[in-house]
């Protein structure tokens, strides 16, 4: 097998993102984030482990407990390679949380949920993730929980 075959069946390692990439956040608390070293995702959900590392988060932040909390499921979701930036707001308003429930959600129930919210909010069915995309999600996420223990 050549290195090249060894990259491709490497086990899939979770996704990291500049903080300014996590949706939902100003500019001013992007900045308060910076101040405080968290400047990736992965420093974020690091940081925010267990509700008192959030706790001692917001305290610090002078901010509400649920931005935290809001923030911190925001960046755990966004690891998932196939959901980072661009999906984990959707995830979140559908109620997934955590990379964990995301992978103990059955898909179908899954899409329903996600199809649901997008026909409320855009009337659009078209801009739904497709049931391929939330299984993709859901292995990755399975995969990035695996690789973890």
């Amino acid at each position: 097998m050549s290195l090249k075959q060894k990259v491709n069946v490497s086990p899939i390692s979770s996704s990291n993102w500049s903080i300014e990439q996590l949706p939902g956040l100003s500019q001013q608390e992007q900045a308060q984030l910076q101040n405080c070293g968290i400047t990736t995702t992965a420093a974020l959900v690091k940081q925010g482990k267990t509700p008192a590392d959030r706790l001692v988060l917001a305290n610090k932040l002078h901010i509400h407990l649920q931005y935290v909390n809001k923030w911190v499921a925001l960046a755990d979701l966004a690891r998932i390679p196939g959901v980072g930036t661009q999906y984990c707001g959707l995830l979140l308003h559908a109620g997934i949380a955590s990379v964990v429930q995301l992978a103990a959600t059955p898909i179908h129930r899954l899409h329903q949920q996600l199809l649901r919210l997008v026909v409320a909010t855009m009337q659009r069915r078209d801009l739904c993730p497709s049931i391929e995309q939330v299984q993709q999600w859901s292995q990755q996420a399975k995969t990035v929980l695996s690789n973890e223990r």
